[in-house]
């Protein structure tokens, strides 16, 4: 893996928990059948985002069931730690989510610190795949040199899509056994271990010169 100077964020699974029961109604609307079943709210949300495919218009009405997903999300304790000290380093730290603009800002707002740029499916105009893409161009940069984090197989895929690292956050020890068959670029258990797991992969890089 290169040296990381940038790092993008899911907030659903990976900054916080969120409850996986809005995200379950909202794509039980969406398709017209009956609600599937998770006690998980990542597992939750990219079914939502399979049942999606593209983003909803400005206003339509399941978006409150989200922003409800969002009010009802429990923030990680390492979160804000981890991050000011990969300020610290110098890493670039970037919003990259399908969560429409509004359900972010509302985010944001339990969410102390300030993120170098903020991508949703509203201005990237797209789901899974586009906020990742648009984030990576917007900060000038190099896909190889990125890290996306995730917690499900969709976020893994979409970040090999993309050409970025997926780094699995390792919240259910079962569900991450199963998932390191898809062969992530790394794992963590904590964002506490975040700055640590970079400043090993750069100890790498300047040994291989």
């Amino acid at each position: 893996m290169k040296t990381i100077r940038g790092i993008l964020f899911e907030p659903v699974g990976c900054l916080a928990e969120f409850p996986p029961e809005p995200f379950l109604e909202m794509a039980a609307q969406l398709s017209g059948r009956k609600r599937h079943a998770s006690k998980s709210g990542s597992r939750a949300y990219w079914h939502l985002l399979n049942t999606m495919q593209e983003p909803l218009p400005h206003g339509h009405g399941s978006v409150d069931l989200e922003l409800d997903a969002v009010k009802r999300a429990s923030l990680y304790e390492d979160v804000i730690p981890a991050l000011t000290e990969l300020k610290a380093m110098g890493i670039q730290l970037i919003i990259a989510s399908s969560l429409s603009q509004d359900a972010i800002a509302h985010f944001l707002e339990g969410c102390p610190h300030e993120f170098d740029a903020v991508w949703t499916r509203d201005n990237s105009h797209g789901i899974k795949a586009e906020p990742l893409r648009c984030a990576v161009q917007g900060a000038s940069l190099k896909p190889e040199q990125t890290i996306f984090l995730t917690d499900t197989a969709e976020g893994l895929k979409v970040a090999e899509s993309v050409g970025v690292n997926p780094v699995l956050m390792m919240n259910d020890p079962d569900e991450s056994r199963r998932l390191a068959m898809h062969k992530p670029a790394g794992g963590i258990v904590s964002l506490h271990e975040l700055p640590d797991f970079i400043r090993i992969v750069q100890t790498e890089n300047v040994r291989s010169f």
